[in-house]
């Protein structure tokens, strides 16, 4: 965490110039470090109730969001026991996820106290927000068929979680991106103009752009792979047994960051990223 120190030495900086900029920054520090203390303060009852809650609120959500036509196809529940073996999840874990599927797709489910009991226990740490709308991303997808229904509940669920439109529809262009790498290889077919799609989609899936630097890029492409190492999540309160999928994710990233620097390498071999 930096926030304190990158808005502590704006607010020095414009307050007292350079040298206020150093003493807001020496501010700043102390409260990221006492945040992150905060962060890591947790009891392991503490962790365990976040990861509970954590659980229940994605798979009741992947209920909600399978409902988004107005009813359940068997499509959508082969589809939701494929993320549950994608996960890694123990026959405890199966048996309490098609439960709390179940209750997300019954009629008349409201999510907002799932949203409401989600942003109390898991509010502080945002890197869960974005893995449950990660879930939701691959349930969506998982047929090839994103239609607008599912879109809309999309939405909804990312305001609910506390998403801005502009975050809601960055993550979804990078999952999207990603999804095409699945398995660690570009899925688009071969051929020149597959090339360029290829290209394309890897820039996308690391939310970058072909006009940034090569250390941009680099730096885009760790975080990336931070913000999806399996002992990160699990400190933050994801359960193990659902860490799988961000394995994967890993490798699609890892696919996809591969294929811009081979680009780059042939397009100024100079150039190393």
């Amino acid at each position: 965490m930096f926030a304190g120190k990158l808005i502590g030495g704006l607010l020095g900086f414009f307050g007292g110039g350079f040298l206020g900029a150093i003493i807001g920054v020496l501010i700043g520090s102390l409260f990221d470090r006492a945040m992150n203390r905060l962060q890591d303060d947790e009891s392991p009852a503490q962790l365990q109730a976040i990861q509970a809650v954590f659980f229940r609120s994605a798979f009741t959500l992947i209920g909600y969001l399978a409902k988004a036509d107005g009813r359940v196809s068997e499509d959508e529940v082969q589809q939701t026991q494929r993320l549950m073996e994608e996960m890694g999840l123990t026959p405890e874990h199966k048996r309490d996820a098609i439960k709390y599927f179940k209750a997300g797709s019954a009629a008349g489910f409201d999510p907002e106290e799932t949203l409401h009991n989600f942003r109390e226990v898991c509010g502080r740490r945002p890197q869960l927000a974005r893995m449950i709308l990660l879930y939701l991303f691959n349930t969506a997808i998982s047929d090839g068929n994103f239609d607008e229904a599912e879109v809309a509940i999309l939405r909804q669920i990312a305001d609910g979680l506390g998403f801005s439109s502009f975050a809601f529809e960055q993550l979804l262009r990078m999952v999207r991106a990603q999804g095409a790498f699945r398995g660690g290889q570009y899925q688009g077919g071969a051929g020149a103009r597959s090339q360029v799609d290829e290209l394309s989609a890897a820039y996308a899936a690391l939310d970058v752009s072909k006009a940034d630097s090569d250390a941009e890029i680099k730096q885009a492409y760790r975080r990336l792979m931070s913000e999806n190492h399996p002992d990160k999540l699990i400190g933050q309160g994801v359960p193990a047994d659902m860490v799988k999928a961000a394995t994967e994710r890993s490798q699609e990233i890892q696919a996809a960051y591969d294929v811009i620097k081979r680009a780059r390498k042939v397009e100024a071999p100079a150039t190393s990223v």
